[in-house]
């Protein structure tokens, strides 16, 4: 199992200097762990890559995740737009719409507070990246059988069912999740 990186900065560039190098120090990149500490706040960065072997077929995961304080209770789930979620809303399901037509039609948002996800993401930069993404899930996830929807245990989390060790790429991923994440705990105390 890959140690943890311990990686503390300022501000995006201090942490992602760290990270670059970190990236290029390892030739043949499976796996990568790190606690990421910038201003207040914590954010997970798991890159899992498994080929496989014989019968079995590989997987590839780059998981962001970062705990926050939640007292609204403030939730939304954000995923591709596939055959099933067609299907389902032929039967009535629903999903949201932030007024981007086209992130609109490829996506599936779900929240308790469609004003404030239409804030999350006016930003074009955060929808540009989520529209090039496939096979992912960005959302926040509550605490399990608290039964309070207000908890500190919240986490943000965005899920890409693709090992990403491209620095250029995974720098976007960041600064967008980043980026969220202030919005929705703008202290991170």
């Amino acid at each position: 199992m890959q140690e943890e990186k311990e990686i503390s900065g300022h501000n995006e560039d201090d942490v992602w200097s760290q990270i670059e190098a970190d990236l290029s120090q390892q030739e043949d990149l499976l796996q990568y762990r790190a606690v990421i500490h910038q201003q207040n706040k914590t954010i997970h960065l798991d890159i899992d890559i498994d080929l496989g072997g014989g019968f079995e077929g590989g997987y590839a995961t780059t998981i962001f995740s970062a705990p926050f304080t939640n007292r609204s209770g403030f939730r939304f789930a954000v995923h591709e737009e596939s055959f099933f979620d067609d299907l389902g809303k032929m039967l009535g399901m629903q999903d949201i719409s932030i007024g981007y037509p086209h992130f609109d039609d490829k996506l599936i948002i779900k929240t308790n507070d469609e004003s404030r996800v239409r804030t999350l993401f006016t930003d074009d930069n955060i929808r540009e990246v989520l529209l090039s993404l496939s096979d992912f899930t960005f959302e926040i996830v509550l605490p399990e059988n608290t039964g309070d929807e207000t908890s500190d245990d919240s986490r943000l989390e965005l899920i890409i069912e693709e090992g990403i060790t491209d620095p250029v790429r995974l720098r976007q991923l960041y600064r967008i999740f980043f980026s969220t994440l202030t919005l929705i705990e703008p202290f991170g105390f």
